[in-house]
């Protein structure tokens, strides 16, 4: 048995077990339960057998996030007991965050004393965030204006359940919060952007003193980011325990039944993004002569960690040691993907768009397409910075119902596919930031094409 053999197997066996349930679904024959669940587990195991001679941490990750499904639907009540498993994994990201933004940040401005570039990384950061996520914000409006999910939609009582509590900001709130009131309680809330502020400043200061006095503080920032990587390499590999917990204990509670009553919303969002995929990040992909194949071995990792446990934070660290390997330089890497964790979420602004006007339609209240265009770009400012919490669009949805008079019973709908919802949008919030550092860095000049061929995932 080697690697080949064993892919061929799995292949194989996905293929009769894919039949064998067809023909149980479409009621040709009936199968007995215990057939159809010995099969399933019999193709998890020719996966982990072909995981094993790939010797792929990504592959592991695809296997995990397979037997995690498999967990959920056949043992939902012990599914649920696996949290603490993907809490600890996030818990181990989330302690890289703030060290490696801060390291990676003062070195790349600090050790360069390039701080024109400083501005100009921002100022064409910016620039794109914001052509690219209006795109996003108009895609949205058009798929929920086609396809009408909310027209006479009707929510089942088991969805009705208390939502969060919304606290609604104005946008001088959104201003002052960019800016670290205390930075030790910036990292232990976890707020992306006031770290990148205070460290871009400290890199600045950093880069104005004597040879002498910044010598240090340095190589003591340069030893940091070393150390900071080494460390995500390290709790990469209990990624796969992590990933596989959280996408068991979302199926577990999920289950299948509630996505009968909410299908044609979850459709309209997952196409929605795909053609935001398809027709916005790709065409950029191609124009700025980026290896599509290898770019997508680059991203696959951080995407399905992302998706997997629906949190950006979570892969934020792979994410920005691939994009280097891939041939952006750090510092454009460490400024960049961070900065657009707040400024650049494409699929949370195009989830968004989506989900309040079929608030509207559920509501029976009819926006003409200017409204609809008035409550996009204000979702554009009040959703900066939710990326690294999981399902805080949902709050940020709830705030804007609040402002434009809009009830909450749909959002009640919403919530309880909101899981699934926020798999799908998170990884496009990766996926979009991952492509501005090679846009930035190729707007610069300094992406490294020998890099991004040579590629090789883990």
């Amino acid at each position: 048995m080697n690697k080949r053999s064993s892919g061929l197997l799995a292949l194989s066996l996905f293929t009769i077990i894919a039949v064998l349930h067809l023909i149980h679904l479409e009621h040709w024959v009936t199968i007995p339960d215990n057939v159809l669940f010995i099969s399933r587990w019999l193709l998890i195991g020719s996966l982990v057998l072909y995981a094993w001679f790939k010797k792929s941490l990504t592959t592991w990750i695809f296997v995990a996030m397979a037997i995690g499904v498999e967990i959920g639907l056949d043992f939902p009540a012990f599914s649920q007991h696996l949290r603490f498993l993907s809490t600890i994994f996030l818990r181990l990201v989330k302690t890289i965050v703030a060290p490696l933004l801060f390291s990676t940040l003062v070195v790349g401005i600090a050790s360069h004393s390039n701080l024109k570039q400083v501005g100009r990384m921002g100022w064409k950061s910016l620039l794109y965030f914001e052509v690219v996520t209006t795109f996003a914000l108009i895609i949205g409006l058009l798929f929920i204006n086609i396809t009408k999910a909310g027209v006479g939609i009707q929510v089942p009582p088991a969805l009705l359940k208390e939502l969060p509590v919304a606290i609604e900001k104005t946008w001088q709130d959104h201003i002052v919060d960019i800016f670290p009131e205390n930075i030790i309680k910036s990292i232990y809330e976890g707020n992306v952007l006031p770290i990148v502020v205070f460290s871009v400043l400290f890199g600045i200061a950093l880069a104005k003193l004597a040879p002498n006095r910044k010598k240090p503080m340095l190589e003591f920032s340069e030893s940091l980011a070393e150390a900071m990587f080494k460390f995500v390499n390290i709790i990469m590999y209990f990624a796969p325990f992590g990933v596989g917990a959280a996408i068991s204990v979302t199926v577990g509670h999920l289950g299948l039944d509630i996505l009968k009553n909410l299908l044609l919303l979850l459709l309209t969002l997952y196409l929605a993004l795909f053609a935001f995929l398809l027709f916005i990040l790709l065409p950029i992909l191609l124009f700025i002569k980026i290896p599509v194949k290898k770019f997508i071995q680059a991203i696959k990792e951080p995407v399905s960690i992302a998706f997997a446990t629906t949190s950006s934070d979570s892969a934020l660290p792979i994410a920005m040691e691939n994009m280097e390997k891939f041939g952006v330089p750090r510092k454009i890497v460490s400024f960049v993907i961070p900065t657009g964790y707040t400024f650049n979420l494409d699929g949370t602004t195009l989830y968004l768009s989506l989900a309040s006007v079929f608030v509207a339609q559920a509501a029976g209240l009819h926006l003409s397409i200017g409204e609809q265009l008035i409550i996009g770009f204000s979702l554009m400012l009040t959703s900066k910075g939710v990326a690294a919490v999981p399902r805080a669009s949902l709050v940020i949805l709830i705030a804007t119902a609040s402002t434009f008079g809009f009830p909450l019973w749909p959002i009640m709908a919403i919530y309880g596919i909101d899981e699934l919802m926020d798999m799908a949008r998170t990884s496009v919030n990766v996926i979009g930031n991952t492509l501005a550092s090679c846009v930035v860095a190729r707007w610069e000049g300094e992406f490294d094409d020998n890099k991004a061929m040579a590629f090789q995932p883990d």
